[in-house]
């Protein structure tokens, strides 16, 4: 039995801060799930599973699905008292009984089962609560992201939501930037935490942006990462760093390979 059970569409960068806190401090961690065209045929449930080997007294409600998904999503009365918000990802106790919800939350949840094998919480309260301080700042940076990100899958990309996402954008990438000053190894000082699989984890969703160039171009717009190794060097260094660690690489370099592949007629530069 996993300690640990999430749901989610694949691939999902945010549930890759549940599973490189995993691999740093061994949790065994179960995923299932599917990608985000299929997932509305999938039963959302602590046993989910698709549609089609789901029983026809399995308990589920069909709801009209939101933020990003379309159609309707089939949810069982379990899954939405364990997970209030009904969305994904989502992750279980081992006997389904308790529920987690949002991907800081759940990354959280794999450092307290692991904790006396790998501190990614820190040592003590200040530095535990130093690395809620940056994970705070994530979701800021993480709620503007998904609203531009959906903008450009959409292609209902707009001017102001464009200049909203650079503003945010420069005051995550600086912040980060900043704690990463002369001396620093990692985000909050010597080692490895939390802030800094969050950071990674986040960035790689907002690599995204390279496969929507054409949709920027659209409006006159240019890419936000563009650049940023040169306007944020440390955080860009940081990131091409963590990216090869072997507890990181196995979920994000085969998915950013695939971003950072030119698409025809397309010019990053």
């Amino acid at each position: 039995m996993s300690d640990l059970r999430i749901f989610s569409y694949l691939p999902n960068p945010r549930i890759w801060k549940a599973t490189i806190a995993a691999r740093l401090c061994g949790v065994d961690i179960e995923i299932r799930g599917t990608s985000p065209k299929e997932i509305g045929g999938w039963l959302w449930d602590f046993d989910a599973r698709p549609l089609s080997s789901a029983s026809s007294s399995d308990g589920s409600e069909a709801i009209a699905g939101k933020v990003g998904f379309k159609g309707t999503l089939h949810k069982t009365r379990a899954f939405i008292e364990t997970q209030p918000f009904a969305t994904v990802p989502a992750a279980f106790s081992p006997d389904g009984k308790i529920g987690i919800f949002e991907s800081n939350s759940i990354m959280r949840a794999v450092a307290r089962i692991g904790e006396t094998r790998f501190p990614l919480y820190g040592h003590g309260p200040y530095e535990a609560a130093r690395v809620d301080s940056f994970l705070d700042a994530s979701l800021v940076f993480a709620r503007d992201s998904q609203i531009y990100l959906l903008a450009l899958m959409s292609a209902i990309m707009t001017g102001e939501i464009h200049a909203r996402m650079r503003e945010a954008f420069a005051v995550y990438a600086g912040g980060i930037n900043q704690a990463l000053g002369p001396g620093r190894t990692f985000i909050t000082g010597d080692n490895l935490t939390l802030a800094d699989i969050c950071f990674v984890a986040e960035l790689s969703l907002f690599h995204n942006e390279r496969a929507r160039v054409h949709n920027l171009e659209a409006i006159g717009a240019a890419p936000i990462l563009r650049g940023w190794e040169s306007s944020h060097p440390l955080a860009f260094m940081h990131f091409e760093r963590l990216r090869k660690h072997p507890a990181f690489a196995p979920d994000v370099e085969p998915y950013l390979k695939k971003l950072e592949t030119p698409s025809p007629g397309v010019s990053w530069e």
